[in-house]
């Protein structure tokens, strides 16, 4: 199927061998790609920084060794952009913070170096929001980035940037950071495969803000692509120690044991009070469902790990806007604090849990990290009986731009209804919160023409059971579809 699509399309391992077989050079590849994004992106904005001139030298090396028949790595040539948070050498990384215009990265993130390594030509930076802070992609540096499926809708965020490049054929690799399912969200709305790796696994030194040396609690880098075996072969070279821990240990993960859907014990979850779904994005799970219960060894729609959803969400924002509380300035401390002091003990909505968290005493915290530790143990003991657990990415397809006001004052339409759109936050945190690991593949289109995806959540460190899990469903139910109107 996807050799009937035009090269830019087509998945990065696929581009890797054309260029080794010299079926098409590095710098042709790199050029058709440049191309996309000199038509596209202006009505896009996805690509907000580049460096084609330096990225036509490395196009250029990469086709000496090519020619040579010496490449450097699996990637050799192969075209990819990074989310902007990540440092890249002589580039801007602002997290879309007019404040940190000037803060020009004097080093390339470990991450972007892992896949550079490998023969990888990175020519651009990908739209973030403000602060890596939401489902949308806008900010006051670089503007709004539009979803290439219906460019009045967002593409999610915030590696939404990341997900328009790899859906519109401008770029076949794309690195992105998860925290609320920034990469997971985004790759749902535009059609294209990511992946949330366990905790830990993936070095984050270089897509720090200034000052900061030290990662963040649930946060994770993760890589993206327009198809599952990419995200394997990728995360197989981002995963790993960094300088300092490399000094003293290593990392196996485990092999995926199971060769074909009908080794694959499969829990289910298409909606959840906690978030309810919209039920376009619901059919097309169901179908899937329906798809899977004459494969798989196993299916339930009732199988859940041993505590409540109400009690996943709570853990989740506390720990999630805890970790995010550094980045209050003293004034906005002294004010959460004043709030808090105003805030009715019964009030249990999502802006009074994150002013809670924002100030959250430490005695406060551990005890909410104890029961986050007690959960993901409880997830491991679901996890023998399950192999991966599928579920929404988040509560709706792609939704309308909306740029007003705080993001937990805004609202989504789901099964008629307009919802608070923080509701989602259940949907990243489920496992994100728990330090598990999880893959989005795209499965369908809605009635409107809008992309959806399944989350596929799988055991701390089975990272590679999602993945094989995801490579199934590319290979057997559905693939990466270009969107009509940027192809």
């Amino acid at each position: 199927m996807t050799a009937k699509l035009p090269v830019e399309f087509r998945p990065a391992l696929e581009q890797a061998r054309l260029l080794r077989t010299r079926k098409i050079g590095a710098r042709e590849l790199l050029d058709l790609c440049w191309a996309r994004v000199e038509k596209h992106n202006p009505a896009l904005n996805a690509v907000i920084v580049s460096d084609i001139a330096r990225a036509r030298k490395a196009a250029a090396a990469a086709d000496r060794r090519l020619k040579a028949g010496k490449p450097k790595g699996l990637f050799d040539g192969v075209p990819m952009t990074i989310k902007e948070s990540f440092d890249w050498t002589g580039t801007p990384t602002t997290w879309g913070d007019p404040r940190f215009a000037s803060n020009i990265a004097k080093s390339d993130a470990v991450a972007l170096t892992r896949l550079t390594d490998e023969g990888a030509v990175i020519f651009g930076k990908t739209n973030v929001p403000l602060m890596l802070a939401d489902w949308q992609s806008f900010n006051a540096v670089y503007g709004t980035t539009n979803n290439p499926w219906d460019v009045t809708r967002a593409p999610g965020g915030s590696s939404g940037g990341s997900a328009v490049a790899l859906a519109a054929g401008m770029s076949a690799l794309e690195v992105g950071s998860d925290i609320g399912a920034s990469i997971r969200n985004p790759a749902h709305y535009c059609g294209v495969y990511g992946h949330k790796p366990t905790y830990g696994i993936v070095p984050m030194r270089g897509q720090f803000l200034p000052g900061i040396v030290a990662g963040s609690d649930i946060s994770v880098a993760g890589p993206m692509a327009r198809s599952a075996r990419d995200l394997t072969a990728m995360l197989k070279l981002l995963a790993g120690p960094d300088a300092l821990e490399a000094r003293a240990t290593t990392l196996r993960l485990p092999p995926a044991p199971e060769a074909s859907f009908k080794a694959f014990r499969v829990a289910v979850m298409l909606s959840d009070p906690v978030s309810e779904v919209d039920q376009p994005v619901q059919d097309l799970l169901g179908q899937l469902v329906r798809f899977l219960s004459k494969r798989v060894k196993k299916l339930s729609t009732d199988a859940r790990p041993a505590f409540t959803t109400v009690e996943a969400m709570d853990v989740y924002v506390k720990l999630l806007r805890a970790a995010t509380s550094r980045r209050q300035s003293d004034a906005d401390f002294a004010l959460n604090l004043k709030r808090v002091s105003e805030l009715r003990p019964a009030d249990e909505s999502y802006f009074a849990r994150m002013t809670r968290a924002n100030v959250l005493p430490h005695r406060s915290w551990l005890m909410a990290n104890e029961r986050r530790h007690q959960m993901r143990l409880l997830w491991d003991r679901f996890f023998d009986d399950w192999d991966v657990m599928i579920c929404p990415a988040a509560a709706s397809a792609a939704f309308p731009h909306d740029q007003e006001g705080e993001r937990h004052d805004r609202t989504i339409l789901v099964n008629g209804r307009q919802v608070p759109t923080t509701d989602q936050l259940f949907w990243a945190g489920y496992s994100g919160g728990f330090y598990l690991p999880s893959t989005v593949a795209p499965i369908g289109l809605t009635a409107q023409g809008l992309p959806a995806g399944v989350q596929i959540i799988t055991r701390q460190f089975a990272d590679l059971t999602s993945l094989r899990f995801a490579e199934l469903l590319e290979r057997d139910y559905y693939s990466f579809v270009p969107p009509p109107r940027h192809t």
